[in-house]
């Protein structure tokens, strides 16, 4: 029997109200995995007035009280690995080890916002005045609307919900269609597991062809006050418009087209490594995935060789085998998308050093691009599938204008034995993330996550994750009467 979901709203699972619903496939199948309701404007309006009617109990409850909560989803989370890791071999073709990764970060982003409830928030101020006392206070905005992506479904979706709701905000979260379950419903079980009140957090799900409409609607909804998401810079421009039109703060994490650069000192035996995994990790499919790989003319035939030999060997195919590594994209068209991609290229004179040709159903083949030239598609467009760009560069300089050739600046990668050549490096990266001595796909809940350029403003993470959800109100304490001129 098909499983199916509803949505979330004040705290009860309630179909649509035109009770529509809509169909969740399964990427390596084809098949439907699930259906979930299909929201309508009517819906978003309901979840909306359930999260600004939790919102005054919920922001003065105590930071312990939201700890406590924040804790327990953690601990319950962790113990939920062998359901997760079904549920995104299901929703998006994950394979095994990506997901338990998912869970460990997730319960751990968790556990960091928890942290977080407690931290200090604002400053004491000098004032003007003799006797005053001036105070910065950090408050929660109100309903926050966020939006939950697909590719790494537990950790964008608790991303997406643990700060705001740390610092006493209520949400609305609208799913991606393509996992409702995993990057939403599933993880809203585990809150309200935990312990978090009805209405604190909401879900909506849709049907696609419903998508732009449900997000403008819950953009421009007057009792939402923020706005976060994760997701295309396509999208996240059309999402950032209309946050500025109704004048609400925004946090945007896109797209990337990432490089990872092998300097001339680099181990390129543990270079290779460092460049498999960070281009193909979950098939591509990650917003940090590195498109380009960025490699010294004095180690690019070495590198050249074993690298495209490794990838020629990854095991491809059912995300639910232990040993894949390359499993579906998460739909057949996001494959024939790639495919294009690679055909356009190769149209345009670039060389196939492994993989290639046409995917079978959501399966795309590992692939290795050479030569592309600056006409062809791929070389400005984020990939996110299996495939890369091997190109050379002849010193420091031309690797760092190489790496910054984007409109995009997430992350990037660069390969050194010398730490302070790789720092002197990075210094001139015009991104977001730079690993030195590691390739690009990183994240800890600590740390500050986001971009520069077309790869979106606004960081989650730490405390600066905290801050993007609350703002500063000035209050002042007057200690003796003061003197008016009239």
């Amino acid at each position: 029997m098909t499983l199916h979901r509803d949505l979330l709203i004040n705290g009860q699972y309630v179909p649509a109200l035109s009770g529509r619903t809509t169909e969740d496939l399964n990427p390596f199948t084809g098949e439907v995995y699930a259906t979930v309701a299909a929201a309508g404007v009517e819906d978003v309006a309901r979840a909306v007035e359930a999260a600004h009617a939790a919102f005054p109990s919920w922001a003065a409850s105590s930071p312990f009280a939201r700890r406590a909560v924040l804790l327990a989803a953690a601990d319950i989370l962790d113990g939920r690995g062998k359901e997760a890791a079904e549920l995104m071999a299901g929703e998006t073709g994950g394979i095994t080890p990506w997901a338990y990764f998912n869970v460990a970060l997730a319960a751990n982003i968790l556990r960091e916002a928890a942290a977080g409830t407690t931290a200090p928030r604002g400053e004491v101020l000098n004032a003007q005045e003799e006797g005053v006392l001036g105070l910065a206070i950090r408050r929660p905005l109100g309903v926050v609307a966020a939006f939950a992506p697909w590719n790494a479904p537990l950790i964008l979706g608790i991303r997406a919900v643990a700060a705001p709701l740390a610092v006493g905000n209520t949400v609305v979260v609208k799913a991606s269609e393509d996992a409702p379950i995993a990057c939403a419903l599933f993880l809203a079980d585990i809150l309200r597991e935990a312990g978090l009140p009805d209405g604190v957090l909401n879900v909506i799900t849709n049907d696609r062809a419903d998508a732009a409409v449900i997000a403008e609607a819950l953009i421009a909804d007057p009792r939402v006050r923020a706005v976060n998401f994760t997701g295309s810079t396509e999208v996240g421009r059309v999402i950032g418009t209309h946050a500025a039109r109704h004048i609400k703060p925004a946090v945007l994490e896109l797209g990337g087209k990432n490089a990872i650069i092998v300097l001339d000192d680099a181990d390129v035996d543990y270079a290779v490594d460092a460049a498999v995994f960070g281009v193909f990790m979950h098939s591509g499919q990650i917003c940090m995935s590195g498109d380009r790989v960025l490699v010294h003319r004095s180690l690019a035939e070495e590198f050249t060789a074993k690298f495209t030999a490794r990838v020629a060997a990854l095991p491809a195919g059912d995300p639910a085998d232990p040993g894949t590594v390359i499993g579906p994209l998460v739909g057949a068209g996001s494959a024939a998308r790639v495919a294009a991609l690679v055909a356009d290229a190769v149209a345009k004179g670039a060389t196939v050093l492994t993989g290639g040709g046409e995917p079978q159903g959501a399966l795309h083949p590992a692939t290795v691009l050479t030569g592309v030239t600056e006409d062809a598609d791929i070389h400005t467009r984020e990939i996110f599938g299996p495939v890369c760009v091997v190109a050379t560069f002849a010193d420091d300089d031309e690797a760092v204008a190489l790496a910054n050739a984007t409109e995009q600046g997430l992350t990037c990668g660069i390969i050194t034995e010398n730490g302070t050549h790789g720092l002197a490096v990075a210094e001139r990266i015009d991104t977001g993330i730079v690993h030195i001595n590691d390739q690009s796909v990183a994240d800890e809940p600590q740390s500050p996550f986001g971009g520069t350029k077309s790869s979106g403003y606004g960081r989650f993470g730490g405390h600066w994750g905290l801050d993007a959800f609350t703002t500063t109100r000035w209050v002042t304490v007057a200690t003796k009467h003061a003197h008016y001129p009239f």
